[in-house]
């Protein structure tokens, strides 16, 4: 029983290390994170793709309402897997520091720069007691100096840079087919083909336009520019992905 009541100790303290050197509550918090629809990202030469999962679970429910990418600056936009409700107080966050930057030093943020602000904001939320740790994990897509650049944050404060991968349900799926597939050379209209190939993975149904919400990052232009539900379903309809609901 004492054994049993230290375990317990463990798994409420955020501050606390088990003896296995193990924070038990930030694993939870990527548990969180695999509970979510999935997000993926893909970087090209050409810019970068975010891509996310937003099917509704009732067919009541707006899917126009579920926002999965969310647009920071002009040049960046970030994707959430996981808790919504963290997602926003981050991408909150994310976009009070850009604006501080540009206020500041008259240039827009580095993509690198605000993914790193991000992970300390997060970081903080592993050491501090009477918090806990955000229960989301974050895409951050964007064009720094018009070389295309793609992060990941994880629930512990870590940011990884990739050349594409996903966050959230059937990640392991989903990043299993990008790593088959994925090319040093794509286009960025073959990234936005991949990031849809790679969504589908994880669904048994097929996908739908509504039921997908996709973003680029273009090098050229260096701005966020949201993709059309009509040029969504024209690839789906491409790579036959479509669901039982597609037309």
């Amino acid at each position: 029983m004492q054994g049993n009541h230290e375990q317990q100790a463990y798994d409420r303290g955020i501050t606390i290390f088990s003896p296995d050197g193990r924070l038990y509550q930030v694993e939870y918090a990527r548990e969180a994170v695999k509970r979510g629809s999935a997000s993926v990202g893909v970087r090209t030469p050409e810019g970068v793709v975010l891509a996310a999962d937003r099917r509704a679970r009732s067919p009541l429910i707006e899917e126009e309402s579920i926002e999965k990418i969310h647009g920071v600056d002009d040049h960046v936009a970030l994707a959430s897997a996981g808790h919504v409700a963290d997602a926003r107080k981050l991408i909150d966050f994310a976009r009070r520091r850009a604006q501080v930057e540009k206020l500041r030093y008259d240039e827009s943020i580095g993509v690198e720069t605000l993914t790193k602000a991000v992970t300390d904001h997060i970081q903080e939320y592993t050491q501090t007691g009477g918090a806990r740790p955000f229960g989301v994990a974050l895409l951050v897509g964007g064009v720094e100096n018009g070389e295309p650049r793609l992060f990941e944050t994880d629930p512990s404060g870590t940011p990884y840079e990739w050349q594409a991968t996903a966050i959230g349900g059937g990640r392991e799926d989903i990043q299993s087919h990008l790593e088959d597939n994925y090319e040093d050379d794509l286009s960025l209209e073959e990234g936005v083909g991949l990031a849809l190939e790679a969504i589908a993975e994880a669904s048994d149904d097929g996908i739908t336009a509504s039921g997908v919400e996709l973003t680029t990052v273009a090098a050229e232009s260096g701005r966020v520019e949201p993709v059309s539900e009509e040029t969504i379903a024209d690839h789906i309809e491409d790579r036959d992905l479509g669901g039982e609901d597609d037309e």
